[in-house]
């Protein structure tokens, strides 16, 4: 049974998506891509994240956002951003969801944020120096918020 979904819109790092591929095994997450990538699905990096997991992994690849709003049909989105107004703490997740993370280097496109406004959150850095979290770590904080509210559910 899939929990929850994560989408990563244009991914730079393989390493990142390497290490959400792992998250995404151990947590029956389905993980989809929009590309395009910085980077082949075959990079040494990528796999080395992912370790052994990448091959149970079967990620849904699409070549941008409009084939995969077509293909899933996503109900339930929630955009993670710095640029959200409202804590992702206070978001009320149901299995099944979408949580969607932006590019590393410049996060969601702008016209996501008018389209998608009312579903942008952030994950509070009250850190003076800090501008962003490293996205598998965002994924991971997210991810395990949406879960530990839906465990009865999950059975953890």
């Amino acid at each position: 049974m899939t929990s929850f979904n994560i989408v990563l819109f244009q991914p730079e790092i393989p390493q990142n998506t390497g290490t959400i591929g792992r998250l995404a095994v151990s947590t029956n997450c389905r993980l989809h891509l929009i590309e395009p990538l910085g980077f082949s699905l075959e990079d040494k990096f990528l796999k080395r994240a992912g370790l052994d997991y990448w091959q149970h992994l079967n990620p849904q690849i699409y070549p941008d956002w409009e084939t995969f709003l077509d293909a899933e049909k996503p109900e339930r989105m929630f955009f993670i951003s710095t640029h959200g107004e409202k804590s992702f703490f206070d978001a009320e997740y149901q299995i099944g969801d979408y949580l969607v993370f932006g590019r590393e280097s410049a996060g969601l496109p702008g016209e996501f944020y008018q389209n998608y406004r009312d579903n942008m959150w952030l994950i509070p850095m009250p850190g003076e120096f800090s501008r962003s979290l490293n996205l598998a770590n965002a994924a991971s904080i997210v991810l395990y918020e949406a879960m530990r509210q839906n465990r009865n559910e999950l059975n953890i």
